[in-house]
């Protein structure tokens, strides 16, 4: 039996026929990663450094998912200091997820077409730029022009990233990779708490933007010189203007319409209207995908299951890592009167916790495979948030950091688990697309779980209602988690990862 035999027979073993036909490439289709295109594939050889090329861009992505909630225990300083009300405040948040989720998927193509290593130090050194000039800002104005900076650069930076870590890394040290790549996502968003609570307590809520500069410029100046140059996509490809224009309208417009409906309801004109947009930006970016020569997506890429399933599990866990992290946060300053320091150090052990939880996922995915580490990993997460639902009207940090590094515990190889189904058997020349899919699921789920728990909980988050629209909140997550975790033990392929890149070519 062929090579290619022998690969097409074991993907069939562990995805199905239906989702091999998907995986292969149009025969005699070139691949300018060092593949040849005759529907045969040359062993890679490993790439030097590759693990500190792994450190580099995982410390990138760390100082992206950081930003997500590193200014949330800020925002009250921020606002005394620019004399800014709650709704511009709202935006400080509001404009960096808008512009990394909306822009992921063209930031995706642009790496695959570009040169991942061309955007991931351009998005790098734009994004560093841009936390500069968050952290000089004067007013309200130029930080929210800074922050959609440093989300268009975000949307750059991390899927040029995570493609890296794809097309670097073979086999089953691929599938430790991503394991470890995928553990920055919740220990990230659980550090970013952390180091807002610390920097601005300490030196100013300036430095929470400050910080990422030396970072920045070390990394870049790193991974300028260890990162392999490679060839890019075939000089023919067209950039598909129309598709990523209807794309980035769509996830933008979601993006605000669910962050937006936290605050004026749902069933306001205003929501109605963005997700009426999102609808129409999504279909005509499926007719444009239908009919253009060469789309931005591939349609039969949102139809793999490995795809399908590792971005419904990234969806979830980030849909519940974010709003519970949002609300324990909220919790702990409004109802308990924690002060900004306080609330920080609170949240050391819930970093521990994902990153420790990750790490362990990563190890169990390569044993028994990626489906029974989500699935675990959300009832984990369903009985954080179960233990959060029970808050004592006067409670203190006991009753709320166990709940939360539960969670966290859980949510950290569902991560993992999202991250490998997704990514492990994907081509190199479709590496940055999949990676801005995949991550694209990350912000809306974020975004979709703070409208939804801001709604539930809203009379404790006003004030005056006690813990009941916490509670509610939380156990509106752990419901969620064990229904998005029976799905997950049906949609995630069964089996471990395979310990090859796959077949490559349909012929």
């Amino acid at each position: 039996m062929s090579r290619d035999s022998r690969s097409t027979q074991d993907a069939h073993d562990a995805f199905g026929a239906h989702d091999v036909h998907d995986l292969h490439h149009p025969h005699g289709a070139h691949d300018p990663h060092g593949d040849t295109a005759g529907g045969h594939t040359h062993a890679h050889a490993p790439t030097p450094r590759r693990w500190f090329v792994l450190t580099l861009v995982c410390l990138a992505q760390f100082m992206l998912i950081l930003d997500v909630t590193v200014v949330n225990v800020a925002l009250p300083s921020i606002g005394a200091d620019l004399g800014l009300g709650r709704e511009p405040l709202t935006w400080v948040v509001t404009a960096y997820a808008l512009a990394f989720g909306g822009l992921m998927i063209l930031g995706g193509r642009i790496a695959d077409t570009l040169g991942r290593r061309t955007a991931f130090l351009l998005g790098l050194g734009v994004f560093t730029a841009a936390s500069l000039a968050a952290g000089f800002a004067p007013n309200g104005a130029m930080l929210l022009t800074a922050r959609v900076a440093q989300g268009a650069a975000a949307a750059l930076l991390s899927p040029a990233a995570l493609a890296l870590v794809t097309v670097t890394f073979h086999g089953p040290e691929r599938n430790r990779a991503l394991g470890v790549w995928a553990a920055i996502g919740g220990t990230g968003a659980a550090a970013g708490v952390l180091v807002g609570g610390l920097l601005t307590a300490g030196p100013g809520w300036e430095w929470i933007f400050f910080a990422n500069v030396p970072i920045g410029v070390a990394v870049l100046a790193l991974a300028a010189s260890v990162i392999p140059a490679r060839p890019r996509i075939a000089s023919g490809t067209r950039p598909d203007l129309p598709g990523a224009l209807a794309a980035t309208a769509g996830t933008a417009a979601l993006i605000l319409g669910v962050t937006r409906a936290g605050d004026v309801g749902w069933a306001s004109p205003w929501t109605l209207l963005s997700l009426t947009g999102a609808a129409v930006g999504y279909a005509l970016f499926v007719l444009v995908e239908r009919t253009i020569a060469d789309p931005l997506v591939p349609l039969a890429l949102l139809t793999r299951r490995p795809v399908i399933s590792g971005a419904f599990v990234m969806l979830v866990a980030s849909g519940l890592l974010i709003p519970l992290f949002f609300l324990g946060s909220l919790h702990m300053q409004h109802t308990l009167g924690f002060d900004s320091l306080r609330t920080g150090l609170a949240f050391l052990p819930v970093a521990v916790a994902v990153t420790v939880g990750a790490h362990v996922g990563g190890l169990l995915v390569g044993r028994i495979g990626a489906r029974p580490v989500g699935a675990g990993g959300l009832m984990l997460a369903a009985a954080g948030a179960l233990w959060l639902s029970r808050l004592p009207e006067h409670g203190g940090m006991s009753d709320v950091v166990p709940g939360l590094a539960l969670a966290a515990a859980g949510l950290g190889p569902a991560f993992v688990a999202a991250t490998t189904t997704a990514m492990s058997r994907v081509h190199h020349d479709e590496a940055g697309i999949t990676s801005g899919v995949v991550n694209t699921f990350h912000e809306l789920g974020g975004a979709i779980g703070v409208a939804l728990v801001s709604a539930i909980a809203a009379p404790g988050i006003a004030g005056g209602g006690g813990v009941g629209g916490y509670t509610d909140a939380f156990l509106a997550c752990a419901g969620t988690a064990v229904v998005a975790a029976l799905v997950a033990f049906v949609l995630v392929p069964a089996g471990r990862p395979p310990a090859s890149d796959g077949p490559r070519h349909v012929h």
